[in-house]
C-alpha cells in the first residue's frame, strides 16, 4: 500500500464508509474486519493499518458520522427568534437519533462515553444558540442548566421514541418534550425585573464580558455571585 498520504487519507475513508454503511443498514454486529475489507475492497489486515480493532474503527464511524450531522447544523443561520432556533435544533437533533439509531446507541453507550471533536462541537453550537437566548432575556434558569436539561430531556426522548413498540408510537411526544422543558427553561416574552428575576440575571451574565473596569478575578466572583 502506498505511503501517499492523500492516496492513505482516501483508503481511510473508504473503509469509514463502508463501515458506516453496514452500521446503519445492519447493526454494529455486521461491522467485521472481514465484511468491512470485502465491502472497502481491501484485504481484511489492510485494515489494521488504519484502526487497532472493531472498537477503534466503530469510534471513528461513530465520529464521522455525527460530524457530518453537526456540519449541517453550523451551516444554518440564525434567525430572529433565538428560541425557534433551538426548537429547530431539536428537531434536527431528534431527527438524526431516529435516522440512524445504531450511531446514537453507540454515541450514548458508557463503556464509549468520551469528549469526541464532533460531540464537542454539537454541544458548543447548543451553548451559543442558549446563550442567544439569554441574551434576549428570555432565559429563567442559568445557561448551564438549560444546556444540560436540553440534553438530558433530547436523549430520553430520542431513547423512548426508538424503544417503544410500532403500535405506541407518539408522532407529538418530541414536541411536547421540547415544550415541556421550554416551559422551565424560558420565558414567554423578554424579562422585566418585576416579572422574571431569573431571567435579567441570566440575562446580565451574558453582558459580563464586556463591562469594563474589573479585573479578572472580580469578574469571577460576580459572576459567581450571579449564578446563585
Amino acid at each position: 500500500m502506498s505511503s501517499n498520504p492523500q492516496r492513505r487519507d482516501s483508503t481511510r475513508d473508504r473503509i469509514v464508509e463502508a463501515a458506516a454503511d453496514l452500521l446503519r443498514d445492519h447493526g454494529p454486529t455486521a461491522v467485521t474486519t472481514r465484511r468491512v475489507a470485502q465491502e472497502a475492497g481491501l484485504q481484511p489486515p489492510a485494515l489494521y493499518r488504519f484502526f487497532q480493532g472493531k472498537d477503534d474503527l466503530l469510534d471513528a464511524v461513530v465520529e464521522h458520522v455525527f460530524a457530518e450531522h453537526v456540519a449541517g447544523k453550523q451551516a444554518t443561520a440564525p434567525s430572529q427568534d433565538p428560541v425557534e432556533d433551538l426548537r429547530d435544533g431539536w428537531n434536527t437533533q431528534i431527527g438524526f437519533g431516529l435516522a440512524h439509531p445504531h450511531v446514537y446507541g453507540l454515541l450514548l453507550d458508557p463503556s464509549r462515553a468520551r469528549d469526541t471533536p464532533a460531540m464537542s462541537t454539537g454541544v458548543r453550537i447548543l451553548a451559543e444558540r442558549v446563550h442567544r437566548v439569554a441574551a434576549a432575556g428570555r432565559l429563567r434558569v442559568s445557561e448551564e442548566r438549560a444546556v444540560n436539561l436540553i440534553r438530558a430531556a433530547g436523549t430520553g426522548t430520542i431513547h423512548t421514541l426508538l424503544t417503544l413498540p410500532p403500535d405506541q408510537s407518539d408522532p407529538h411526544l418530541a414536541d411536547a418534550a421540547f415544550d415541556a422543558v421550554a416551559r422551565v427553561v424560558f420565558t414567554d416574552e423578554p424579562a422585566v425585573p418585576t416579572r422574571d428575576p431569573a431571567a435579567i440575571v441570566a440575562a446580565f451574565r451574558t453582558l459580563l464580558p464586556e463591562l469594563p473596569g474589573l479585573s479578572p478575578a472580580e469578574l469571577t466572583l460576580l459572576d459567581e455571585w450571579l449564578q446563585r
